[in-house]
């Protein structure tokens, strides 16, 4: 018994590490992706191609129709979902997949500043002082090879992890205390984003047939992989783990990122990138474990009363 529990642990804890991996190479794929086709075409496929297959899912599920809050908050989470895609597409497009994946780690320092679903209170100061060691690694990394000018790619970027941090802010607040399943709620997502994007991406649309096998590729591993099977696995494994353990092994995604691009996109690490890449790692992991420990005391000072489980 205790053999079998250890190795649905092991096996839960290679899940998030898988998902991390996905995740963390999404950024070379995406931009490998964006020097054959226009990025708005690029995120129409990847929209259209996750969402045909959320909707396959839920129909060989055969669950009920999505409800109204499930539309409701779909549709407003859609909305946000897309607008960080715009900036992560186009800002990878214009910087490095390693800076691009290290840039928007910073939405796991910037998000619980936002977040007061739990009522946790006052950040500790020390939590601040994470924050600072992460903007410190942003201004390293978009310095690269030398301080000058932001390049446009780390600004989006920086754009991105902002906007990415309202979106799972409101993720929370949307659905605290409400029945609503993840995978309608994708659905939902996925459908809206390929309506938003059909128009704005028309003109491009014929360049679809242009592109080779290797292209298509990337853009089914964008959609099947890095959307919903991460998001999917993300689900049923926290659902195994606890809290913690899974955040500290999503966290990763970054390091997977500059492996990513260094080791399969060929970029180079210069010595200010690599002392922020450092930085970054260091102070996400700080300031994540800062908040973790911070939310758990308040919990136990003021316990809430238990919420509605959400299911896939």
């Amino acid at each position: 018994m205790q053999r079998r529990g250890v190795f649905h642990a092991r096996r839960t804890d290679a899940v998030l590490l898988l998902v991390a991996i996905v995740w963390g190479s999404s950024y070379l794929a995406a931009k490998t992706a964006t020097h054959a086709l226009p990025v708005l075409v690029v995120l129409f496929a990847r929209y259209a191609i996750s969402g045909i297959a959320c909707l396959a899912l839920v129909a060989l599920r055969q669950e009920e129709r999505c409800t109204r809050d499930e539309i409701r908050i779909g549709s407003l989470l859609g909305v946000t979902q897309a607008a960080v895609l715009v900036l992560e597409t186009y800002g990878v497009a214009h910087t490095s997949a390693a800076n691009a994946g290290l840039i928007i780690s910073l939405t796991i320092v910037l998000t619980p500043l936002l977040d007061r679903t739990a009522g946790n209170g006052r950040l500790p100061p020390h939590f601040f002082a994470a924050t600072g060691v992460c903007l410190l690694a942003v201004t390293l990394l978009m310095a690269g090879s030398g301080f000058h000018a932001p390049r446009t790619g780390d600004l989006l970027m920086l754009a991105a992890a902002g906007v990415r941090a309202v979106h799972v802010a409101l993720v929370g607040r949307l659905t605290q205390g409400r029945a609503v399943r993840p995978l309608q709620l994708t659905a939902v997502q996925t459908v809206l984003g390929s309506v938003l994007f059909a128009v704005p991406a028309s003109s491009g649309l014929p360049r679809l047939s242009e592109v080779d096998a290797a292209v298509w590729g990337q853009l089914f591993y964008l959609a099947l992989l890095c959307s919903v099977f991460a998001f999917l696995a993300q689900t049923w494994a926290v659902q195994n783990t606890s809290a913690s353990r899974a955040s500290l092994l999503l966290g990763t995604e970054p390091v997977w990122a500059v492996a990513a691009g260094i080791g399969l996109g060929g970029e180079k690490v210069t010595v200010l990138a690599a002392l922020g890449a450092t930085l970054m790692v260091t102070g996400t992991y700080w300031g994540q474990s800062i908040e973790r420990t911070h939310r758990t005391a308040r919990k136990e000072e003021f316990p809430c009363p238990a919420t509605t489980p959400t299911s896939v």
